[in-house]
């Protein structure tokens, strides 16, 4: 295994707009490589790696929905490898037999009278599991699942086994509307929703598509993983709570369905994000995971609209892209515009594509923040692109006086 390229600082918002530099713990610093590694080259799926290793580090599921070839398992074999997790992929069908998924039955040991399974490289087996076209399951299959997913715990006939199963990623093209896939989908408490890549990005899609990629390498480990887990158990949510039961008041109050158990289970996702973060104590800026478990898609953007006051704050260091779509919050946005400029600033290229991307960047900050308003930090990232962009600039104007 390569050496882990550890990060020395994160940038970490405060309540006045300003950002701090801080020493990461070194699990954090090793997932953030990770999720970077993993992340390089997928055009508009960013978010959904940092989603899945959320849901790593908070022992919990991600429901994918978005129609076929948008990257959704690429997301989640890239991040399972850059952790260093088995990983297991299905393709399910009407069909589908339970021993394609848990594996075959022993005969050797059916002659003997006990019904044993062979769980070797099946998804028993697997620290990460992708499951495509999830609902096609059969009944057998999805109250098999439902073990694992629940209680880490595979049992078929006389096997039971505990399961390394870190999180199951289930993909399908839109949330079932039988009640009983329904109460099945509920137990993926992370819901995201994809669509293709949008025009203004298709040069980036089809060259990165063209281009042969290297396996994705491990950055981090399992054990990096667990003791972020671990971290995030030992939490101090005692700030986080009122602000946490007061939002789920306000999306209850406005006519969106947030069951008792997702309200529980989302404490679990605001721990584990202030953990990414290099946090002990979770506070207002973890709030924002809970629109990832709000469960469709049209109540997560109401939710956005009903607590943007709440979500304002929002912001994470180690998931930039993520906290960004969930909240739209303007601490999180300038995270990630600054991290995306000083990636930039960092590799000089002086070309013409890197021209354009560092410019796209600068107006995407001026468009965002108004330079009175702008955070000290990415202010001073502002002024090192006009500076690079064009060694001769005056204290800029505007936008369109250029740079």
């Amino acid at each position: 295994m390569p050496p882990i390229q550890r990060c020395n600082t994160l940038n970490k918002p405060q309540p006045d707009g300003n950002f701090m530099t801080s020493t990461p713990i070194p699990p954090v610093a090793a997932l953030r490589a990770a999720i970077r590694d993993a992340s390089h080259g997928l055009i508009e799926r960013g978010a959904l790696v940092e989603t899945i290793a959320l849901a790593a580090v908070a022992g919990e599921h991600v429901l994918v929905i978005g129609p076929p070839g948008t990257a959704k398992s690429e997301a989640a074999r890239r991040i399972a490898a850059a952790l260093g997790g088995r990983y297991f992929e299905y393709l399910l069908g009407r069909f589908t037999e339970p021993g394609e998924i848990f594996g075959p039955v022993d005969l050797v040991k059916l002659r003997e009278g006990q019904v044993e399974t062979r769980v070797e490289g099946m998804l028993p087996e697997a620290d990460f599991a992708f499951l495509d076209e999830i609902f096609l399951g059969s009944t057998a299959i999805l109250n098999t699942l439902l073990g694992i997913l629940n209680e880490r715990t595979f049992r078929r006939g006389h096997t039971i086994l505990r399961c390394p199963l870190r999180a199951a990623i289930g993909a399908a093209n839109a949330i079932p509307t039988d009640p009983s896939l329904e109460a099945f989908a509920d137990r993926f408490l992370l819901r995201i929703y994809l669509d293709p890549v949008p025009d203004p990005r298709l040069e980036e899609l089809l060259e990165g598509g063209w281009q042969t990629r290297d396996e994705t390498r491990q950055s981090a480990s399992l054990s990096d993983v667990d003791a972020l887990s671990n971290l995030a158990r030992e939490c101090d949510l005692g700030a986080a709570r009122p602000v946490l039961a007061d939002a789920i008041r306000r999306l209850r109050g406005a006519g969106i369905v947030f069951s008792d158990r997702r309200a529980v289970r989302v404490q679990k996702l605001i721990a584990a994000a202030a953990a990414l973060d290099g946090r002990r104590v979770a506070g207002e800026a973890d709030l924002w995971p809970l629109i990832l478990a709000v469960p469709s898609r049209d109540d997560q953007a109401r939710a956005r609209e009903i607590l943007r006051d709440s979500l304002e704050k929002s912001s994470n260091a180690a998931l930039l892209l993520a906290a960004e779509e969930a909240s739209s919050g303007p601490f999180a946005r300038a995270a990630r515009l600054g991290e995306a400029a000083r990636d930039l600033l960092a590799s000089p290229q002086n070309d013409a594509p890197w021209r354009l991307k560092l410019e796209g960047v600068a107006r995407e900050m001026d468009a965002a923040f108004a330079p009175e308003n702008r955070p000290p930090d990415l202010g001073e990232v502002r002024a090192q692109i006009a500076a690079t962009l064009n060694p001769q600039h005056q204290p800029e104007k505007s936008l369109a006086g250029g740079f």
